[in-house]
């Protein structure tokens, strides 16, 4: 399922009134398919080429549409493009169910080569922020700038495990409606009719006619206890090698990132800096965006500065 174009336009339109973000016109992003390392990705564009260019990535069970509002906003400012990472949104799921974060930071390596793009800001939330920190930790000399949103090598365990309870949840629905109301008992800080629109982005409808998710499912409850330790070394290791300036974003009320998960990981950078975002748990991007696009602006105008 999707929203149609008028749909999408009405719902961006509310969204930024609600929110509080001025929209000098409302503009619809292109939707673009293309081939990466034998796999098919979908990714959309909401730029103008010339602009700096900004990569936004998702978490995990969400897609590229979670970045609708900041990229509408940033448009003018920034050629903003995000990505569906393998088997999220649009994008192929994968046949292995490889969701590792090597494969990811080589589908984002492909996604960057075709693109041709240079000098530019990676902007990553949760799982979508690990990758862009497993990759810059490769390629930081590249980036102008890094962002990483309410995410780094140390999560917290029961966050992490509400998180993979709701994601993990793979039992179709009748309604629409009542994904909304699972939705909002995990996360009640959204507009119910809001919500109710945006996860049409995030919806599928099945032949017998309920609902599921659209992303992957199949990998999702299998416990690997090794997963956690390699994650935090690869990504400290990511850290330690990371040369541009980082923002750090880290949500209030978050119970995956705390205050001194921030200031850690910040301290360890070698440009790194953290902000509190007030009003937003996890997911930043849609409990509090106006306030995350005035830490995104400062960093973009300030600290990742084209030169």
């Amino acid at each position: 399922m999707s929203l149609s174009a008028e749909e999408f336009r009405v719902h961006l339109a509310l969204s930024a009134v609600t929110a509080g973000i001025p929209l000098d016109e409302v503009v619809l992003p292109d939707e673009h398919h293309l081939l990466l390392r034998r796999m098919r990705f979908h990714y959309l564009d909401w730029g103008t080429p010339g602009l700096p260019p900004v990569v936004f990535l998702h978490g995990g069970g969400l897609n590229a549409h979670t970045w609708d509002l900041v990229c509408a906003a940033l448009r003018l400012e920034r050629h903003c493009v995000a990505l569906d990472q393998r088997g999220h949104g649009e994008s192929e799921w994968s046949p292995q169910m490889d969701y590792s974060i090597e494969s990811h930071v080589g589908d984002l390596e492909a996604f960057v080569h075709t693109l041709g793009l240079d000098r530019f800001v990676l902007v990553g939330m949760s799982l979508g922020g690990a990758n862009a920190l497993a990759w810059a930790g490769q390629h930081s000399r590249r980036l102008a700038g890094l962002v990483l949103v309410d995410t780094g090598p140390e999560v917290r365990t029961d966050g992490i495990r509400k998180i993979q309870a709701f994601t993990s949840e793979a039992t179709p629905l009748d309604s629409v409606d009542q994904f909304v109301d699972r939705a909002l008992a995990f996360n009640p800080r959204r507009n119910r009719e809001l919500l109710r629109r945006s996860l049409l982005h995030n919806l599928r409808r099945m032949p017998d006619g309920r609902f599921m998710w659209k992303y992957d499912q199949r990998h999702r409850g299998k416990v690997d206890p090794g997963a956690r330790a390699r994650r935090r070394e690869l990504l400290w290791s990511a850290a330690d090698a990371v040369e541009c300036p980082t923002l750090v974003v880290r949500g209030a009320q978050s119970d995956v990132f705390h205050d001194e998960d921030a200031e850690r990981l910040a301290a360890r950078l070698r440009q790194g800096r953290w902000v509190r975002i007030e009003g937003a748990g996890h997911t930043v991007q849609g409990d509090n965006p106006a306030d995350l696009l005035v830490a995104l602006r400062a960093f973009l105008h300030e600290d990742a500065a084209p030169r």
